[in-house]
């Protein structure tokens, strides 16, 4: 890696702060609004959803298996990250549901909001080789993972424009 590339262990953990919280705080606003996502935050999300586990602990335990899976394949440094990262997202989520009461938010704005945050913050952990969804992220090819988001995207669009209260249900 060039010299200009590399940071120092202190840049490492302000990025992952700053990643992981606005990671955090999207998925507050998603929890806030009843929404869900992809990948291994959505698998907690439903799991919270259907258990009232906390989501942190539910999304810590189902990283477990990708953790260990990425230090058997991308070698104990990398994977090293990904667990950081997924540790600090799993105690943020729940933290910031304690430091912050939203007593409304209307679901678009949590979706775009929430969508933008998290992209940011993934982006920031994924320039430091961090990831927050298990090793996936680490193993899967930029191409890929673009067109998971164009999934996403086109799924959500579905959603929001067939799933509105008050819609008829095949009658």
């Amino acid at each position: 890696m060039p010299e200009s590339c590399r940071h120092s262990l202190l840049e490492d953990a302000q990025t992952w702060l700053s990643g992981t919280l606005r990671v955090a705080f999207a998925i507050v606003l998603f929890r806030q609004a009843g929404l869900q996502t992809g990948g291994t935050p959505g698998l907690a999300f439903v799991a919270h959803y259907a258990s009232g586990v906390s989501f942190g602990l539910l999304y810590f335990l189902i990283n477990i298996p990708f953790h260990i899976f990425g230090c058997r394949a991308l070698g104990k440094a990398l994977a090293l990250k990904a667990f950081c990262a997924a540790l600090l997202l799993s105690l943020f989520s729940e933290l910031l549901g304690n430091w912050i009461r939203i007593a409304s938010i209307a679901p678009l704005f949590a979706a775009v909001r929430g969508g933008l945050l998290a992209g940011a913050g993934l982006l920031m952990l994924i320039r430091r080789q961090a990831g927050i969804g298990g090793a996936a992220l680490l193993v899967v090819d930029p191409e890929r993972v673009a067109l998971s988001i164009v999934g996403a995207l086109a799924l959500y669009t579905v959603l929001a424009i067939n799933h509105r209260p008050g819609r008829c249900f095949g009658e």
